[in-house]
């Protein structure tokens, strides 16, 4: 028999740590594209020092637990000396934004990959144009590169953003109280695992339907072939003599 007001509460409650978890996905988001882009030009860097740092910042962040990644934040860092005298304790001692930071970091190597696959895939032809038009480097950047990576990249960052809303829920590990971690208490008060973990899954299900609409908006925006056109004339219906009922 389904508990219809034991679910509404639930849901309820769940909702009431919402902005928590969207606080998590938007500032790691943030920080984490920012940093993408600081990787991607040290790792398309000519300099072999700085590219091979950006390989290795990479192959770190990608190649190991992002849970692990979260406890050595949390746990170790505290542990030096140096890091607790130091101008970044305030921040770092705060469960909120060790987890921020733990999910900006990972999240900035995948991203930067990413971007670094929608810029390989620019033709070349369409930048030597826009030099040959006198365009300066800025300017070729904002028009043509910036807009076709961004084209080229989009499928595999919505699936990222998708991937990052689902890692939030790893800080209810370092006490940050979001969708999971409410869940969690509600379960060890309640032991109904089941209807809370079900009305947990919605929630993050509704925030990635979103998320997903958002990015095909942002497709269809930057590429004007997939919009339909209104008030354009419909193509006109050939008669056949053959297939013409008098």
């Amino acid at each position: 028999m389904i508990d219809l007001p034991f679910l509404t509460d639930t849901l309820l409650k769940l909702s009431a740590a919402l902005p928590v978890t969207l606080g998590l996905f938007f500032a790691s988001f943030l920080v984490g594209g920012v940093l993408a882009l600081l990787i991607l030009a040290l790792r398309m860097s000519k300099n072999w020092l700085l590219s091979g740092f950006a390989r290795a910042y990479i192959l770190v962040f990608r190649g190991s637990p992002l849970l692990i990644q979260l406890f050595l934040i949390y746990y170790g860092l505290g542990q030096f000396d140096v890091i607790r005298h130091s101008f970044v304790w305030p921040v770092l001692r705060e469960p909120f934004a060790c987890a921020v930071v733990a999910l900006a970091l990972c999240t900035a190597s995948y991203t930067a990959e990413i971007f670094r696959g929608g810029l390989l895939a620019i033709p070349s032809g369409q930048i030597e144009a826009g030099l040959a038009c006198g365009m300066s480097r800025w300017l070729l950047l904002r028009r043509i590169i910036a807009p076709i990576m961004l084209r080229y990249a989009l499928p595999a960052y919505s699936t990222e953003a998708i991937l990052l809303v689902k890692s939030t829920a790893l800080a209810s590990l370092v006490t940050v109280w979001d969708v999971t971690g409410v869940a969690q208490q509600i379960i060890q008060r309640t032991y109904r695992t089941m209807e809370v973990f079900i009305c947990a899954a919605l929630i993050y299900l509704i925030l990635n339907f979103i998320i997903v609409q958002v990015y095909a908006w942002i497709e269809r925006r930057l590429s004007p072939r997939l919009r339909p056109l209104h008030g354009a004339p419909q193509p006109a219906t050939t008669v056949i003599a053959g297939d013409k009922h008098d």
